[in-house]
Order: structure tokens, then C-alpha cells, then sequence
């Protein structure tokens, strides 16, 4: 038995499957109010027997929410003296040098709580002058008496030798016992100091509130009855324990949308689509991702609220275009959604929750894409009118537009965005949507699957099975991963080999140790290098194969050979003559798990009840004009049906339309594959 747990900004997901009986069971409860009470009402609500579940997989957008919204806690910096005001100077850059308005971020830490102690190491991890504790003491001190809960150390050159960051930490703990301690040297191994500093300020910042909120859902669980292993999804699309994740919450900051990208992942392999482009619409955010050849894109940072993290990701761009974005009139008179979310609390206006801004599901309400009496099984009673009217008065009076029209241009409104930032992640990085199939999850994407497969012509348009919770079906899919990196600063030559095979053996050794305690039933080991051209500032990431690395001498010819074929791909050209260094090597322990069982979807038989229900009338195109919908019950719906558009199929928590001049088949395993009609 297997249970996830996808904790949202607007909703939480479940998904309990059972494999002897092959029963899969689905809930959605509100994120609102006390998370870990809300998450328990979830599990009871799907009558699970929680005493025998081994594991629980656990999903959440806690710590980006946190960073995105500044709701962390009041953190201290302690690093090296001369070096208080790198997160005030960062890059000394512009980081959008087209944007006249830039402003760096604010940082986290005001200067006043920036600390300097005296102590040195050089690059090469030699130490040049010692820790002096008395300073570092006095520093903890003035910290601790502003109020201070949680405390970033970060001195230069740690990533060399992180002998003064323990020194550090093992003096503060016999101090302040109940002082939260992130030292960069756990969280990230590479040089480049601001980002370094970044990294873990931004740890420090979201560790207490997210370490309590494990602590609590690990107590409400075991109240419960559970006695299993309480694991965590990471950015990089693999799971870890509570342990780690409470300690590195940076690690988490994508959890929510990789669980999806996972599942796509999986369900890539099953109905034979290596490219797809998957769009997560949920009630917050639209998250985009791109598998190409059966692979997801990864990168070795991210940028949240213009604030770097040096974590490994999975490639997600995400854009405030969930149904619960904000609605609203520019200065210039015009329409705007987003990217302000309601959020849970207090929620679209038609939930009837005290919202009272338009949002992005009001829209859909006003043109008649939901039936008010069977929203979300009966759990949310939708008030029509209400959403109605305020759109006439917030908006369509302001406008000259009947309520319909504006409802209507905010929906198309909406959709640009959606399809911008899906050109953001095909064509501006030279991939052609014309060539891939779109993965529509989330509870609302399937209700711009017609819209988008028109916009960008894509080959097909596919809503798997219980897309709402698709993400949290994910979950289960995913393996264990540790994943460490570190400097390495070498040309690319023979003496490269007997570096490599050193740094990977270290790296190696330490993630198999970390993933000896889990049930992983094998361990797969992944190694890349970061490399460029010397000189140049930028790097691109290339596997390493295990024969390329010896103890002995080697040429690693294959290792340029990829490099340059990567190279081209990106910049459309190569330095064929020009030396080839090495900046940084990466390491991913995998620890591989049992997947779930997919079932497979019967072909129509004489007895089987007809899908079509009935029929809705809806606004539907720029004019709002009103068109009849044959409405389907997505149940009912077996392998090989097809479906005409206009239509609409509804389930329980999703709903998916079929444009005019589209059609929808279903495929063995259930998912509705949308494409235009020749």
C-alpha cells in the first residue's frame, strides 16, 4: 500500500493505491488553516488504513511559498571579516540589463545582523589564520539578544575545508542549544560566494518553520497509528527523509511541481512520448517542464524572488497563472490576471470563503464551465451569481463589456500567459512545440487543453487519468536521491583522470552511506562534470561514464567529444582549438524503488452506460458567443471512445474541454488524448 501527500497553496492531494487489489482512491481537502490537521482529515477522509502503510511520500510548496512571500523566520549571518556585505553587492550587476527598473532583492538579513569573525582559509583549503572563537561568541551573542532564531554560516572558502564552519557550529550548539545552525558547507560545496551566501541564508531563513511543520505532521501521524517512514519529494525529483529535508529545506523548494514532472516522466515511458512539454495548473501557479527523449531537463540552480540557490533542480518555470489568480484593471485601463494568488484563504469569490477579488475560476464560473452542484464531488458549493457580479462591477462596467466578454477575455488572457511561458522552455531554448505532445495535469489545465493545443499546434494534447492529482500520483513514483557536487578548478588533459576518479570515490562513498538507512532495493550512481571553454564564464553539464574514470592516466576524449556536441547545441558553434577546463564535478546516488502498477482501461462492451450526460450551454470564443457542449462523464468513458468537439468531460476534481474542430480519443490506459481535426 502506498500513500502520497501533495500539499498545495490552494489544495492538498491524496492518492492511496493499493497493489494487491489494484484500488486507487483520491481526496482534496483545502490548504487552509493548521496544515498537519488538515492533512489527517485528508487520510480519514480517504478511509486508509494508516497502521499498515510503510511509507507515506509527502509533497509541498511550504518553502517556496515562504521565500516567495518573505514569511520566514529572523535570521543572523555570521562569515569571514570583510565579507559582511556580499549579499548587499552581490554580482555588481543588472541581472535583467534590458530592464531600466531592476532592483537587486532586498536582503534577508539587514546589515545589522551581518557579523564578522576573524578567521581565514584559502582556496586550496590551507588554513591561514584561525577561528578566533572569542569574536565568533560575542557574534552569537549580539545575534541571539535581537531576537534572532536561526543563524547562517558561511566563511570564504569554505567549500575547500569546512573545518572552521564545524569549529562554528559545534561551539554555538554547547552555547544556544535551541538555535537553528545552517553552515554552508552542508548545503552547498562550490565556490562562487554571494550565491554561496545566498543559498544559505535562504536555508536559514525557511528551516524553523519547516522543521516544525515536519515535527508536527510526524506527531499528528503517529496519533494516528503510523509507524512507517515519513519522506519528502526534493527538487531534483527524488525523495529523502524528514531528517534531511528539516535540515535542508533548500533542497525542497521545487517538491510540489517535480512530483509531477516524475509522474510525466513515468507515463512518458508507459504510452512511448519522449517529448512532451508538461503544464502543472493548480490553484496558484502554471509550472512548465520539458522532457525530451524520455528525459527532464535539470539545472544546478535556481532563482526564486531574485534570489539565487545553488541546489539541482528539475527545470520547472513557473508563472502566477492558477485559478486562484487575482483579476484586476492595469493603470493603463487594461486586463491583468495575476500574478497575486488568493491562495486557500479566503479563495476564489464563487467558493462563498469571504473572497472578494476576482480570480481566474470566477471567470470560468461566469461562462459556464462548471456545474455549481457537483463542483468538487459536492465539497465546494460554487455561488455563480456572486462571481457574475462582480465581474460586472469590477470589471465589464469599467470596460463597456458585458460580464461575459470580460470573463471571456480574461480566460484568453490567461492563456497567452500559459503559452508564453511554454514558448519559454521550447522555442527560446530551440525546441519546436510542433514536435511534442503537451501533458496537461493540475486540477485546471484540462480546461485550456483545447486553447493551448490551437495556440501552439502541438502534436497531441494529453490529460492522463485523475489529472488534480496527478502530481501526488507522482510522488509514488520517485526514487531516493542524494545529490552532492564540488570545485574542481582543472584543464582537461591526462592528469584529469586520477581528479576525477579521487572527488567521485569521496562523493560516492558519502551518498551511498546517506541512502544505506532507506529501502531502496539498488543504488544507481550518476556522475557530471561542469565544463567550458577556458576563459569563458559559463558551463554546461556533461555526463561522465564510470570506464572514463581511472586512477590511471587517460585522455577522456569521449568527455570533450560530448562537451563540444553540447556546446553546439546550445551556441550553434565550437572552439575546436581552444583548451577545455573543468569547474565543477556532480554526483547523484539513486536509489531505485518499486513502482506502482498502472491498470489498463477495458474496450466498450454492450453493457457498458453511455459517457455522454447531457449537454451546457457555455460563452465560448473572444465574442462570448453561447455554444452547446455535449457533456461526459469521464467514468464512463472506455478504451478507443471517441469524443467530438465541442464538448466537456468532467471528473469529480477536474474538468477538460474539447474546442470545436477537436476531438479526444482514450487510450489504454485512460488518458484522453486531444487533437485536431484534419
Amino acid at each position: 500500500m502506498r500513500l502520497a501527500v501533495d500539499v498545495g497553496g490552494t489544495f492538498i492531494d491524496f492518492v492511496y493505491h493499493d497493489e494487491l487489489t489494484g484500488e486507487v482512491r483520491t481526496e482534496k481537502v483545502r490548504s487552509a488553516g493548521t496544515l498537519s490537521g488538515r492533512l489527517v482529515e485528508g487520510i480519514r477522509a480517504l478511509e486508509a488504513d494508516i497502521t499498515s502503510l510503510p511509507t507515506i511520500v509527502h509533497g509541498s510548496t511550504m518553502v517556496l511559498n515562504s521565500i516567495v512571500q518573505e514569511k520566514g523566520a529572523r535570521v543572523g549571518l555570521i562569515t569571514t571579516k570583510g565579507f559582511r556585505d556580499v549579499l548587499e553587492l552581490a554580482r555588481g550587476n543588472r541581472a535583467e540589463i534590458y530592464n531600466l527598473f531592476y532592483k537587486q532583492a532586498t536582503p534577508l538579513v539587514p546589515r545589522y545582523l551581518r557579523m564578522e569573525v576573524s578567521e581565514r582559509v584559502d582556496f586550496r583549503g590551507v588554513v591561514v589564520e584561525p577561528l578566533d572563537e572569542q569574536e565568533l561568541i560575542a557574534s552569537v551573542e549580539t545575534l541571539v539578544a535581537q531576537g534572532v532564531v536561526s543563524i547562517a554560516l558561511c566563511f570564504l572558502n569554505a567549500y575547500a575545508n569546512p573545518e572552521h564552519e564545524l569549529q562554528a557550529t559545534r561551539l554555538i550548539g554547547k552555547l544556544y542549544p535551541d538555535i537553528f545552525v545552517s553552515i554552508s558547507s552542508d548545503i552547498v560545496r562550490e565556490r562562487r560566494e554571494f550565491e554561496r551566501t545566498s543559498t544559505t541564508v535562504l536555508n536559514a531563513f525557511t528551516r524553523p518553520r519547516f522543521s516544525g511543520y515536519l515535527d508536527q505532521v510526524g506527531r499528528r501521524l503517529a496519533e494516528e497509528g503510523f509507524s512507517g517512514a515519513l519522506t519528502v519529494m526534493q527538487s531534483t525529483g527524488g525523495i529523502t527523509s524528514t531528517e534531511i529535508a528539516s535540515k535542508v529545506p533548500v533542497r525542497v523548494v521545487q517538491s510540489g511541481p517535480a512530483g509531477g514532472v516524475i509522474g510525466a516522466t513515468r507515463l512518458s515511458s508507459l504510452i512511448n512520448q519522449g517529448n512532451m512539454v508538461v503544464g502543472d495548473l493548480g490553484g496558484t501557479t502554471f509550472d512548465v517542464s520539458l522532457i525530451s527523449e524520455g528525459q527532464y531537463s535539470e539545472r544546478s540552480d535556481v532563482s526564486i524572488n531574485r534570489r539565487p540557490i545553488m541546489q539541482p533542480s528539475i527545470d520547472i518555470v513557473s508563472i502566477g497563472a492558477g485559478g486562484g489568480s487575482i483579476v484586476s484593471i492595469d493603470e493603463e485601463g487594461g486586463l491583468r490576471v495575476g500574478p497575486e494568488s488568493a491562495q486557500a484563504e479566503p479563495g476564489p469569490i464563487c467558493y462563498g470563503f469571504g473572497g472578494t477579488q476576482i480570480t481566474l475560476t470566477d471567470a470560468l464560473v461566469t461562462l459556464g464551465y462548471f456545474d455549481p452542484a457537483v463542483y468538487m464531488g459536492g465539497r465546494i458549493a460554487l455561488d455563480t451569481n456572486s462571481a457574475e457580479a462582480a465581474i460586472k462591477n469590477q470589471i465589464a462596467s469599467h470596460l463597456g463589456l458585458s460580464s461575459e466578454e470580460a470573463a471571456s477575455g480574461i480566460v484568453r488572457i490567461a492563456t497567452t500567459n500559459m503559452a508564453y511561458a511554454i514558448r519559454q522552455v521550447t522555442i527560446e531554448r530551440g525546441f519546436d512545440p510542433r514536435e511534442f505532445a503537451m501533458l496537461c495535469i493540475g486540477g485546471g489545465c484540462g480546461l485550456f487543453a483545447g486553447g493551448l493545443l490551437d495556440e501552439l499546434e502541438f502534436k497531441s494534447v494529453i490529460v492522463p487519468n485523475m489529472p488534480a492529482v496527478f502530481s501526488a500520483w507522482g510522488l509514488l513514483n520517485a526514487d531516493y536521491r542524494e545529490d552532492v557536487s564540488r570545485t574542481l578548478l582543472t584543464s582537461l588533459d591526462d592528469k584529469t583522470g586520477p581528479l576525477l576518479a579521487d572527488a567521485f570515490g569521496e562523493m560516492e562513498e558519502r551518498t551511498r552511506a546517506a541512502l544505506a538507512t532507506t529501502t531502496a532495493a539498488s543504488i544507481r550512481i550518476e556522475r557530471f562534470c561542469e565544463m567550458r571553454y577556458t576563459g569563458q564564464a559559463h558551463t554546461i553539464k556533461v555526463s561522465v561514464f564510470a570506464d572514463e574514470i581511472s586512477s590511471e592516466t587517460t585522455g577522456l576524449a569521449g568527455l570533450r567529444t560530448r562537451f563540444e556536441e553540447a556546446y553546439a547545441r546550445q551556441y550553434r558553434h565550437i572552439l575546436r582549438d581552444s583548451p577545455v577546463e573543468i569547474t565543477a564535478v556532480r554526483l547523484a546516488a539513486i536509489g531505485e524503488t518499486e513502482k506502482p502498477q498502472v491498470s489498463e482501461v477495458l474496450a466498450r462492451s454492450a453493457s457498458d452506460e453511455a459517457s455522454l450526460i447531457g449537454s451546457r450551454d457555455i460563452h465560448f470564443g473572444s465574442k462570448a458567443a453561447q455554444l452547446q457542449f455535449a457533456l461526459h462523464d469521464r467514468a464512463r468513458l472506455r478504451c478507443d471512445d471517441v469524443i467530438q468537439g465541442p464538448a466537456v468531460i468532467e471528473e469529480w476534481n477536474s474538468t477538460v474541454v474539447v474546442n470545436p474542430g477537436q476531438q479526444a480519443t482514450v487510450d489504454r490506459y485512460g488518458n484522453l488524448i486531444l487533437e485536431k481535426l484534419k
